[in-house]
């Protein structure tokens, strides 16, 4: 190397080590350095820090220390060294986030000392994510020309994670004692080379000796494979914390050994929640988190949906073992880690983009991006194998791959809906379905970048809090019906009845809403069909039903998986009552005598009202499920929500499936709210007799957003779209609900996808309303859904909106759409000047605030108004 080629690199990428004899062992380092030191003691690390800080301050280098291990401070405070705390306990995402910020903050050039990785593990407890830091880390520094240090305990990490390091790291370092002696290695030091670079260099009073006869290597290697033999094996951080709780529950171990490994697994395994966490505390123990582990692919947390069903089980497990055991059936389901989310995105070098989406100006600009690749990446080899081990331990049976993120289910966040679940049918080759399966994750991975999901956690303040995908991967509950795949019958559940439709119905009893088949069509809003809303303490009476047309407001239609097919399918109750004479419908379903006889006349098959009568009545179906949420309900002292699928035998007997259990989000119960008995039909907007979600209520409304039925009738399906579409759009435009309290009424359902049935929208179209009201309106032939217990539903209770259903042809109902026309102080908002005139026309924005306009319920004697007070302005005629 000539004399101008090193004054240039001095003057150029050269940077010293703080230590002569070291830089002359490894050639100096280079902007773009990330230098790890693996060391059996701290001490070793910090010996090698000081010299490097005050060489980088000579140079006028700005020296970032980032601080959080749980060992003393490696640099003493000083002007040269600005010292930056992150708290590891908040999550990777979050750390990674504030020490990806820290980077850009401070820009090219600068360098940095970080504490050592190890102790990480405490507050993540597994190597995977040490190994993630480093490989979204050490790039960024890299492409800023900074130089990093880095500690790593030797033989605190798993093979694999010390893998990862070296791939992604320029410099790794070896520091070791033998003999009364320190020892330095280099490792991996990239771009340059000598002849002993990468030899053992003993180290003493600033001198760095290679160690170049062969004899005394060899020496050296055993004694320090003699030590090495001693030490634990290096297995992932993970692994050992539970082979530490195996070795526990297998011996008499002292209580305060066990609270401590018990309380870290709370918090890795469990939740950062701390009403979740005092659930579990009661109810899991150290054997339940072993078994846990045992059905785990990969580590961190199993998310809310999988801590509920697990918690609810062994709720109900302790509560009474002799009564449960044989109602409900064993558990099956395996989870993915959460670790295995932020995995997917490292491994596919997503991570720069995924810190992008997490700025304000990227939130949803990157997210659009993000959600179409995150269903095409590549899962890392290490999930795929267990995956094919999760399959052979399923074979062939249908499986529901189902999100089960962080905050998912908890008290507050329930995101119904939100994420995606999918079902795989599970037929093929392994080949064909590993293959299904990882489409199935990624499907349900990308779904935490939808539209809706931002937009929930944004409404809710969410979008700055850790929220990694986890998923609970369940044998789908059923039996075989030929090429038909399916559960005799499935529900929600709550255990407080809040949407009671007659005064004389019991809020404590709880409710049902049952559908035979697959579940979706119990929590989603079905075009066409009508799952069976049960009051637990009348089962027998049927809400807001026509009593001269009983078959228009049920189910008609079956969702099935075509095993043939490989695909979930959609039958009507009559095809598949033809084709599965063994599915036990005679429980669930009444034949209806005089449609049947029509049909036989014409050489049909008979007819089934889905009612679920027989099974209500004659088994003990209703009162299990009762019993079953009291009991849940009183262990969370909290209302509950329940999804469960059920097999019925001969005689009826049912056992259950409880594949889900969340704290019930409610509006929460106030105080009576006193109506006028009567009001004149002039300051009367709408009346009704039940029919309305929200329990007592009295607020003022300042804005009416209303869809003309009839208008909205004759509009073109593309016409009906861009009502949706407005309706959106002066969503988006409100201010916050309680500042400007706006009612939405249109004709049949908000929610719904098709335009023949009501506005099709999304909910992020109207989740700034304060009130939502469906209109069965003549003219336009669409009818409401009450649909209690579905994921719109979830979304009301939720946000706080209120919710009535009208039919103005029955006794108690009163419409008066013409009082908006009657307003002399109303505002009317006109639509933007490039609408279509037949779109704008349908849609009335009208600013009532001058009118004192309010809508008041009276949840026990089931009455509601939207009114104005007799000393309000009234409308003239």
């Amino acid at each position: 190397m000539s004399e101008s080629t090193q004054a240039t690199r001095q003057a150029g990428d050269l940077v010293s080590t703080g230590l002569d004899g070291l830089d002359r062992v490894l050639d100096g380092l280079r902007l773009g350095d990330n230098v790890v030191w693996r060391v059996d003691d701290i001490e070793d690390y910090r010996h090698f820090v000081p010299p490097f800080v005050s060489a980088a301050a000579a140079q006028g280098r700005a020296v970032i220390y980032v601080r959080f291990g749980r060992h003393a401070p490696l640099i003493a405070p000083g002007p040269s060294v600005r010292r930056v705390r992150v708290d590891a306990l908040r999550g990777f995402e979050a750390f990674t986030r504030h020490v990806h910020q820290l980077i850009t903050d401070h820009g090219r050039g600068a360098f940095y000392v970080f504490d050592c990785l190890s102790d990480l593990l405490s507050a993540w407890a597994t190597d995977l994510m040490v190994g993630n830091l480093f490989r979204v880390v050490c790039p960024y520094l890299c492409e800023l020309d900074t130089v990093a240090y880095f500690g790593l305990l030797s033989q605190a990490h798993s093979h694999r994670t010390m893998a990862r390091i070296r791939d992604t790291t320029q410099v790794l370092i070896d520091v070791r004692h033998a003999n009364n002696a320190r020892y330095l290695q280099p490792v991996k030091v990239s771009g340059r080379h000598s002849p002993t670079m990468f030899l053992p260099h003993t180290h003493h009073n600033g001198d760095f000796t290679p160690v170049a006869n062969s004899s005394a290597a060899t020496r050296l290697q055993a004694a320090l494979l003699r030590r090495d033999s001693e030490s634990a094996c290096q297995m992932d951080y993970w692994d050992r914390l539970f082979l530490e709780a195996s070795e526990l529950t297998a011996r008499e171990a002292p209580h305060a050994q066990r609270a401590q490994v018990l309380d870290q697994l709370y918090r890795v395994l469990i939740s950062r929640d701390e009403q979740v966490l005092d659930l579990a505390r009661r109810h899991l123990d150290l054997q339940d988190l072993v078994a846990i582990r045992g059905r785990m692919i990969g580590s961190g947390f199993i998310g809310g949906k999988a801590v509920g069903m697990l918690l609810a089980r062994r709720i109900l497990e302790r509560d009474d073992p002799a009564f449960w055991a044989p109602i409900l059936e064993p558990h099956d389901s395996f989870y993915l880690g959460s670790d295995v989310y932020y995995s997917y995105l490292v491994h596919n070098g997503w991570w720069t983009r995924l810190m992008r989406q997490r700025t304000p100006e990227g939130y949803f600009a990157e997210a659009e991006t993000l959600h179409a690749d995150l269903r095409q990446g590549e899962l890392p080899e290490e999930v795929r194998l267990d995956l094919e081990r999760m399959l052979d331990h399923f074979g062939q049976y249908p499986i529901l791959v189902r999100s089960s993120s962080l905050l998912e289910d908890g008290f507050g966040n329930a995101f119904a809906g939100k994420y995606e679940s999918v079902f795989c049918v599970n037929q093929g080759s392994p080949e064909q379905r590993l293959a299904q399966l990882e489409a199935a994750i990624r499907q349900v991975f990308a779904s935490t970048m939808s539209n809706d999901a931002l937009v929930y956690r944004r409404q809710r303040g969410l979008e700055a809090r850790e929220e990694p995908m986890a998923l609970l991967l369940q044998r789908v509950n059923g039996r075989y019906h030929g090429r038909y795949y399916l559960p005799d019958c499935a529900g929600v559940g709550v255990s407080r009845n809040l949407f009671v439709w007659e005064p004389d119905l019991d809020p404590a009893a709880g409710m049902l809403r049952l559908v035979v088949g697959l579940g979706t069509r119990a929590v989603d809003r079905i075009e066409g069909d009508h799952a069976r809303v049960v009051a637990l303490d009348q089962p027998r009476r049927l809400p807001f039903r026509d009593a001269n047309d009983p078959g228009q407001f049920s189910q008609h239609d079956v969702d099935v998986l075509d095993i043939s097919d490989n695909r979930p399918r959609t039958l009507a109750v009559r095809d598949l009552a033809a084709l599965a004479p063994a599915w036990p419908l005679s429980w669930c379903a009444e034949l209806d005598r005089e449609a049947s006889e029509r049909a036989r006349a014409r050489g049909g098959a008979p007819v089934w009202r889905v009612t679920f009568a027989p099974l209500l009545e004659r088994t003990a179906f209703g009162a299990v499920l009762q019993r079953m949420l009291r009991t849940l309900e009183a262990a969370y002292a909290y209302p509950v929500d329940i999804e469960f699928t059920a097999h019925l035998a001969a005689d009826g007997t049912p056992t259950f499936s409880l594949v889900q259990c969340r704290p019930l989000q409610t509006l929460g119960p106030a105080q009576r709210v006193e109506l006028p008995e009567t009001v004149a039909e002039q300051r009367l907007f709408f009346a009704t007799r039940g029919h309305f979600m929200g329990g007592n209520i009295d607020r003022p409304i300042s804005r009416v957003i209303r869809v003309d039925g009839r208008r909205y009738g004759a509009l073109s399906r593309t016409q009906k779209y861009a009502v949706g579409r407005l309706v959106g759009d002066v969503n988006r435009a409100l201010a916050e609900r309680d500042a400007c309290p706006t009612l939405l009424i249109g004709p049949g359902r908000w929610g719904t996808s098709s335009p023949e049935l009501g506005v099709p929208i999304r909910f992020a179209d109207i989740n700034r309303m304060a009130v939502i009201a469906e209109v069965a309106e003549i003219g336009a032939g669409m009818t409401p859904d009450l649909s209690f217990g579905s994921h719109f539903f979830q979304d009301l209770v939720e946000s706080g909106i209120a919710y009535v259903a009208l039919f103005p042809r029955l006794p108690g109902h009163h419409y008066h759409p013409d009082w908006l026309e009657r307003l002399p102080t109303a505002t009317r908002i006109a639509a933007p000047a490039e609408t279509d005139p037949e779109v704008a026309a349908s849609v009335s924005v009208v600013d009532v605030s001058a009118t004192g306009l309010r809508l008041s319920a009276d949840v026990v004697r089931q009455r509601l108004l939207c009114y104005q007070p007799a000393e309000s302005v009234e409308p003239t005629s």
